[in-house]
């Protein structure tokens, strides 16, 4: 195998836009979340609501996740994500207006948790075309040679904009009113010029071909050959399933506002180091995974980097000192971050050009998807066991997946990604 070039997928320009969209819109959603997430447990003091947030989320973009898969694989990538930016920046925008002064003075703390509801409920919709329209587009733009390179760089862009994203929101609820409503107010109003700006930057992106020859298939049938690929492709079941549980359980970072203010007292700035610490730690690991291979011995390290995950988030619910809990959530990250890295390039290495929309949604309807039921089984058992109890149970609920996969599956196990490299570099 040729030598690895850390910064092979950077040499190509509408990668770098791409990267550039990427981040602005990653940051933007980033934010939003966050602050959101602030907004509602400052209106209601429960970490229900919190949890109602990702569960409001994760109803329309499950059901709609193996529709916007067929939908990408049958229309052109780039047209198709301006769209969905061009939704989402009303969904922004919506997020900005209800927050303002004369909403929050007229309306009642149920009213404007409804609005919340309605407008992150349509965000989920949206976000189910997001990932595949992403996933598609990005193969379109580089060599298959090079899918590794570009899948780093991807996630961790995705996770650079994830740490910057939610340590400002913390900050700037703090930093851009006279207090906490302002300043969620004027936050939300930074993340819709974010998206605009990504909106107008994707167009120096040009219209891609549409691989798939199969236009104006039958839905059915095209959902169905999706759904078959990926339960019959072991290694992407494996990576999928692994993942899905991990998140599913491993939801702490959903709690950070009721740890921050009621467990470590740290305020709203505090709470913006919490929730950015796990995705510093991600970030960093994914930027030295672009000089390390990860395709050896691929399903022995994604057991390991879950484990590790599992075991510091496990630290995280048990800490009740700041810097532990910080040092915990970086290790988190950190885990997470090998995790992602190893399972995009699994989903590229393995998945054809005409099926990338629907297997994408498949993995939006395992991993995506898992993020905000995570945070709704987070809120859920912080109310039946208490938020530390709650932690715990779900680090040692992914300790248990993954020992269970080890052992039950010794081909994920032994999974290896060299031969794959090996014929994509041998096709370019």
């Amino acid at each position: 195998m040729a030598k690895q070039d850390p910064y092979a997928a950077l040499r190509y320009r509408e990668f770098n836009i791409f990267i550039l969209v990427r981040f602005a819109l990653v940051f933007a959603w980033s934010m939003q979340f966050v602050i959101i997430e602030w907004q509602v447990y400052a209106l209601t003091k429960d970490p229900l609501y919190i949890g109602l947030i990702g569960l409001m989320e994760i109803i329309p973009a499950l059901g709609m996740a193996l529709f916007a898969g067929h939908i990408v694989d049958q229309k052109e990538k780039r047209n198709l994500l301006a769209i969905c930016i061009a939704l989402f920046s009303i969904i922004s925008f919506g997020m900005f207006w209800i927050t303002s002064p004369t909403i929050t003075e007229t309306w009642s703390v149920q009213q404007i948790l409804y609005a919340i509801y309605t407008l992150v409920f349509f965000g989920g919709l949206l976000r189910s075309f997001f990932g595949p329209s992403i996933f598609s587009l990005v193969a379109l733009i580089v060599p298959k040679k090079i899918y590794p390179n570009a899948a780093t760089w991807n996630s961790s862009t995705w996770q650079m904009a994830r740490v910057l994203g939610v340590t400002f929101a913390g900050f700037s609820i703090g930093w851009l009113g006279e207090n906490d409503q302002m300043g969620v107010h004027w936050s939300l109003c930074i993340v819709f010029g974010l998206v605009m700006f990504s909106l107008v930057m994707l167009f120096s992106i040009k219209k891609k071909p549409i691989l798939n020859p199969n236009i104006g298939e039958p839905m059915v049938q095209s959902l169905k050959e999706g759904v078959t690929f990926v339960f019959k492709t072991k290694a992407i079941l494996g990576a999928l399933t692994l993942d899905m549980i991990s998140v599913l359980f491993g939801g702490a970072i959903a709690l950070a506002a009721v740890f921050a203010t009621d467990i470590l007292g740290v305020g709203s700035e505090g709470f913006g180091i919490l929730v950015a610490a796990p995705n510093v730690g991600s970030f960093l690991t994914m930027l030295v995974t672009a000089y390390i291979p990860i395709v050896r011995k691929a399903g022995l390290k994604l057991l390991v980097a879950v484990f590790g995950f599992g075991l510091s988030i496990i630290a995280f619910g048990l800490s009740s000192i700041f810097w532990i809990s910080v040092l915990a959530l970086f290790f988190s990250g950190v885990f997470d971050g090998v995790s992602m890295v190893i399972r995009q390039t699994i989903l590229q290495l393995k998945t054809p050009d005409h099926m990338r929309g629907r297997v994408s949604s498949v993995n939006s309807m395992f991993v995506g998807s898992s993020n905000e039921l995570g945070a709704f089984e987070s809120g859920l058992t912080a109310k039946l066991m208490g938020t530390a109890t709650a932690v715990v149970f779900g680090g040692t609920m992914t300790l248990i997946t993954v020992l269970t996969t080890a052992f039950v599956s010794p081909t994920f196990r032994k999974l290896d990604l060299t031969e794959d490299m090996e014929t994509h570099e041998n096709e370019d």
